[in-house]
């Protein structure tokens, strides 16, 4: 039966169904009450059998405004400052499937203008957008991420996109296009903002660079919604308190979902995001070019006000959209 299946999707997904010894990528477009979804398959050969996941992305849910993104009031201004500027990198950072791409189609959804030239390079083109000229990596033809962007550079383009920062030679093209008059906006995987600064110095960016060429840095997670149907107030237990305690703040009450039949009985349905904006200044350039430690710039950064994972995490808690479980297993309490 197991075969049967995965034949059945692999047909659907124009991937070949003769091979099972290496992994296939591909994507079957389905409409769903009139709702274009569409589903990329990832198959993986194991030693019991191929490995299917499917993702499933709602091309018509692609334009989300900003406002709608539950970004903290501070969060917002700080990063609609730093997508507004004319010159710069902002990174957006997570692991797979936190909700990277929403979020830069939203950033690039405000910023886009008949007038304004974005051009965007990546690997697939998740999302199609209306008057941005979006550019599809092809690695087996010989078009990467790197090639990509070099080219894009020569098409006079105001605003660029990179899907992703995966090695050297595309952080570099990156910062060196923010540095020659165009805002660049990517995606990078590291565990949040602060220790983007190491990453991109570890894949071989200078440090003077990377200070020069950064505006700032968004990490973020998603965590399961609690549901509307069956939502109840709770007292919180003496570890919870604990939590938000040492964190600087005081709870009284939380919300859970009681469970019901909207939900699957699991109390929670849907998915919002925790943010941490860390704004690139002109005190933590000098002490990324002077190689400070990591913890000297959180230091800086938490005297400038800047809202971490678990404090926004926590904060959404408060507000009943989320439980404190959900918090602490994306974001790390200290």
């Amino acid at each position: 039966m197991l075969s049967v299946i995965v034949a059945r999707i692999k047909i659907v997904a124009n991937l070949n169904i003769t091979e099972f010894r290496v992994p296939q990528d591909g994507r079957i477009k389905i409409n769903l009450d009139l709702n274009v979804i569409d589903l990329r398959v990832s198959t993986l050969p194991t030693v019991y059998g191929e490995k299917i996941v499917m993702r499933i992305l709602d091309l018509g849910g692609s334009a989300i405004d900003l406002k709608r993104m539950n970004l903290h009031p501070t969060n917002y201004d700080r990063f609609v400052q730093m997508i507004e500027k004319p010159t710069g990198i902002v990174l957006i950072t997570g692991p797979t499937g936190s909700g990277k791409s929403s979020t830069l189609y939203s950033a690039l959804s405000r910023l886009n203008s008949p007038d304004i030239n974005i051009i965007t390079v990546e690997d697939p083109v998740e999302y199609r957008l209306e008057g941005v000229n979006q550019v599809q990596v092809n690695t087996s033809s010989g078009m990467t991420f790197a090639k990509g962007l070099r080219a894009i550079l020569r098409q006079d383009p105001n605003i660029v996109m990179v899907g992703e920062i995966r090695d050297m030679e595309t952080a570099e093209i990156a910062v060196r296009a923010s540095l020659t008059g165009h805002l660049v906006l990517s995606t990078i995987h590291t565990n949040d903002a602060i220790s983007t600064i190491t990453r991109l110095i570890d894949m071989g960016v200078e440090p003077f660079l990377v200070a020069a060429s950064l505006s700032g840095i968004v990490s973020q997670r998603l965590v399961r919604r609690i549901c509307q149907e069956c939502k109840i107030t709770d007292t919180p237990t003496e570890r919870e308190k604990e939590i938000f305690e040492k964190r600087g703040m005081q709870i009284n009450a939380i919300a859970r979902g009681k469970g019901c039949g909207t939900c699957n009985m699991t109390g929670y349905k849907g998915r919002i995001a925790v943010h941490e904006v860390l704004v690139i200044d002109d005190e933590i350039r000098r002490m990324i070019m002077n190689n400070r430690s990591i913890e000297e710039i959180k230091d800086i950064a938490v005297s400038k006000g800047t809202i971490f994972l678990i404090d926004d995490g926590l904060m959404k808690v408060k507000e009943g959209y989320t439980t404190t479980e959900e918090v602490l297993r994306v974001a790390i309490s200290e």
